[in-house]
């Protein structure tokens, strides 16, 4: 599966989608087992089976946004959530210009709360946006999917994000399960603290419970939740 599109402007012209798709993703650290880049994949694989579905023109992911609660982790990059906002109301405008009419965030990153701002202040035009997937999205792809450990305790390269990669980057995950699980539900204190304060190796959930048929049925399940957002 390809994680940037290579459409050419005639493909575009073609299709004349008036819905975009921004995946955004983050560099930061996923425990020893998966990429730095794990939320970008996420976001643009998504995004990937979303446009083979639906009628939507799909944009290349953004790959650096807000992580400070990783940087205790070497490999982890953040901008500020000022700049993730202006990046995201930079790529509407010029949409906007070019005839989209709404633009729908594909956000693999649970840290990047402005973008929640960001579509609530579009809400007023003239390009409207979504945020996708809602965390009642993500729920019901952790039904579908018949995953163990629950969203609060799958915080971070736990069950689901293994299982995504799994099945469709398996070559990403780059190390043994077992023995990684660490559970931590009660993280009151992190954004103030960071994740260290929680973890000692950056995992926050079982990645031993993953397997490439839960990552599947994740995807499969928010693929089918997208129309709703249409």
């Amino acid at each position: 599966m390809d994680l940037l599109p290579a459409d050419t402007t005639l493909d575009e012209r073609m299709r004349s989608a008036s819905v975009a798709l921004l995946p955004i993703g983050s560099l930061e650290q996923h425990g020893p087992h998966l990429p730095l880049t794990t939320d970008t994949v996420v976001a643009a694989t998504l995004a990937a089976e979303i446009a083979a579905v639906h009628p939507v023109r799909r944009l290349p992911p953004v790959t650096i946004s807000c992580s400070h609660e990783h940087a205790a982790w070497p490999g982890t990059v953040s901008i500020s959530a000022t700049t993730l906002a202006a990046i995201v109301r930079d790529v509407a405008a010029s949409l906007h210009r070019a005839g989209v009419t709404s633009l729908v965030l594909v956000n693999g990153h649970g840290g990047n709360y402005v973008l929640g701002n960001v579509v609530q202040e579009a809400s007023l035009g003239p390009l409207r946006m979504a945020l996708f997937p809602g965390e009642p999205d993500w729920d019901a792809a952790r039904a579908a999917a018949g995953l163990v450990t629950s969203g609060l305790s799958d915080m971070h390269a736990g069950e689901l994000e293994t299982s995504i990669l799994l099945h469709a980057h398996p070559h990403l995950v780059t190390a043994p399960l077992e023995g990684l699980d660490v559970l931590a539900c009660d993280r009151r204190h992190m954004l103030s603290r960071g994740l260290q304060a929680y973890t000692d190796t950056g995992v926050v959930g079982r990645p031993s419970l993953a397997s490439a048929r839960k990552g599947r049925d994740v995807l499969a399940s928010l693929v089918s939740s997208f129309a709703d957002y249409l």
